[in-house]
């Protein structure tokens, strides 16, 4: 793929993602038992199509470019400390079930702040993706997405209880979610100037989604112990899977 289509495929799916952030317009006319459960499917689905992305498209692709099948294994170990790291000491805090403990205005300029420097690597992420090969872009972009929708629902969330109107809230949250194509235009630039950039990144990347979804997604369905919503978020987790399975066919 030729460095034109790279910046074209990265930039438009950094700009779609940062159109997430305004998924709070439809939660203006959901009540809470309707928003409730379409967060149950959205947080399983996106479970299972960050995994799927990790084991069926990322490690295997990384694994395959490596001079070395440990440095894989410690650039996954690697991603999912950066992300610790980052969710710990700088409050990377993402809330997925729409109710926060968040309601004082400074938290919720942390929260931005915090959500800012999320979408900043949700770019990078991207945009390193697409400079290995389109099918990985696409389907990192579908993974990033997935776990975007619950999250920006929760951060709109925060925003509104802290005291900001719906509106600015909706535009402050989509400012917030612009700072991705910052990411992706730093990966698409440094990339080529490092060498053996994809090998690095790729494990990077695997890690970052195994910590979302292992520390961060599924403790959330956890909250959930009636055997019929847990025998759904099992079911959803297996269809975010088959989707990134599929998406094989697209290479």
């Amino acid at each position: 793929m030729d460095i034109m289509k790279t910046w074209l495929y990265a930039l438009v799916s950094v700009f779609l993602v940062s159109l997430i952030s305004l998924v709070g317009i439809v939660t203006l006319a959901m009540d809470e038992n309707r928003l409730k459960r379409a967060l149950l499917f959205l947080v399983s689905f996106a479970v299972g199509g960050l995994f799927g992305d990790v084991f069926i498209h990322i490690l295997p692709e990384a694994f395959e470019k490596a001079a070395s099948p440990l440095r894989v294994s410690f650039g996954v170990m690697a991603g999912i400390l950066v992300f610790f790291i980052l969710e710990k000491f700088i409050y990377w805090r993402h809330c997925h079930s729409g109710v926060c403990d968040m309601h004082s205005k400074p938290v919720v300029w942390l929260n931005l702040i915090g959500d800012g420097f999320h979408n900043f690597i949700d770019g990078i992420i991207i945009g390193a993706s697409y400079s290995v090969s389109f099918p990985i872009g696409l389907t990192t972009t579908l993974a990033v997405i997935l776990h975007e929708i619950p999250q920006e629902i929760g951060d709109y969330g925060i925003l509104v209880n802290g005291g900001l109107g719906r509106f600015r809230a909706l535009f402050m949250n989509f400012l917030c979610a612009l700072v991705a194509v910052i990411g992706s235009v730093t990966a698409l630039l440094v990339g080529p100037h490092i060498k053996d950039f994809a090998d690095y990144a790729l494990p990077l990347t695997a890690g970052g989604f195994i910590y979302l979804a292992g520390s961060d997604l599924i403790p959330e369905l956890h909250r959930e112990v009636r055997f019929s919503r847990s025998v759904f978020q099992l079911l959803s987790i297996i269809l975010g899977v088959a989707v990134m399975a599929l998406l094989l066919l697209v290479g």
